[in-house]
């Protein structure tokens, strides 16, 4: 895997496990004013999500990366070539 196909995996990567990180400690308004949305969290804590979202999909991009270079699961062993 050279740096360029790294770096592609690890930006898929990092978008499919925000989505999976966003809602994590998501607390709602108890007291909505009006014109605000009732679902709209008090607190988003991006920053914390960003960092905690790095490093899962660093975790996950390194299993992906070690699996790739020594070769622990091939095409050949889920059935996709001869």
């Amino acid at each position: 895997m050279d740096i360029v196909t790294g770096s592609a995996i690890y930006f898929v990567i990092w978008w499919l496990t925000l989505f999976a990180v966003l809602p994590f400690g998501v607390r709602r308004d108890d007291n909505v004013e009006p014109g605000n949305d009732p679902g709209a969290p008090t607190q988003t804590r991006l920053w914390t999500k960003f960092a905690v979202n790095t490093a899962l999909a660093f975790v996950v991009w390194l299993i992906v990366f070690l699996i790739d270079k020594y070769d622990w699961i091939t095409l050949k062993d889920l059935g996709i070539t001869n």
